[in-house]
């Protein structure tokens, strides 16, 4: 059986309390971090062209801490001072406080749901006849759009950022033993990057259905799928794996 001695994640490097670090140790294997996509702003002329006037929308709807960056970005560009009265409806809690870093919080008409989209519902029975736009990335999930028609308040998307893939000429893949994902662009960004690549004996780690739909669509055989019941989490199923595996 193989050993794991080296491991890249498609992620930024985390803080230095990282679960990652900790298995590192412990296993000793090397454990190195680099994004393999990145977000880039649209700019507010691409905005016109989407037909997007910020001033015509009493409500927004955020579902990312990505999502308010870019509005606030843009409406800065294009001038457009968001009025106090705007209603906020945020996809979660810690969506909804990351606000605070643009705006008044307390001040504001602001509501947000449990965890998923879908949670929303309510809150658009509740406000019906606010006129709400919807920043996104070019990437939108079929639960909203599902969410937001059943919702029958009048909504608009507006695409304010798009995910793309980085760069990643300057390293080789094959120098490590297990490749680990998190979405379906990272698996895009390992193939725009990689062509030729083959998976031989690499291991394929991946977090989430669509990442690992993505995987086997690219022909990648997965080895280690998060999250299940007994481990939720990418590094307690990474954990559990390289123990099994060096047994």
């Amino acid at each position: 059986m193989m050993r794991i001695k080296s491991i890249l994640v498609s992620q930024p490097a985390p803080s230095e309390s990282s679960p990652y670090l900790e298995i590192a140790k412990k296993e000793k294997i090397k454990i190195d971090f680099r994004p393999f996509i990145h977000v880039e702003g649209v700019d507010n002329k691409e905005l016109r062209t989407q037909k997007i006037d910020l001033t015509q929308y009493t409500g927004i709807i955020f579902t990312s801490k990505n999502a308010i960056d870019h509005y606030f970005r843009l409406a800065e560009e294009l001038r457009f001072s968001v009025p106090d009265t705007m209603r906020y409806i945020c996809q979660s809690e810690a969506i909804a406080n990351y606000l605070q870093k643009h705006i008044v919080y307390r001040k504001r008409k602001i509501s947000f749901g449990e965890k998923n989209f879908s949670d929303l519902l309510p809150l658009f029975k509740k406000f019906p006849s606010e006129k709400y736009l919807l920043p996104s990335s070019d990437v939108l999930s079929p639960d909203i759009t599902r969410t937001m028609e059943a919702s029958n308040v009048d909504w608009k998307r507006a695409i304010m950022y798009r995910t793309v893939c980085s760069d990643l000429t300057d390293i080789n893949v094959k120098d490590y033993d297990m490749l680990i994902f998190f979405s379906p662009q990272g698996i895009k960004s390992l193939q725009q990057n990689f062509p030729d690549f083959k998976q031989e004996e690499t291991k394929i780690g991946v977090f989430g259905a669509t990442t690992s739909a993505a995987a086997e669509e690219a022909g990648l055989k997965v080895d280690l799928m998060a999250p299940t019941k007994e481990t939720p989490s990418m590094t307690m199923a990474l954990e559990k794996y390289i123990k099994a595996l060096h047994k």
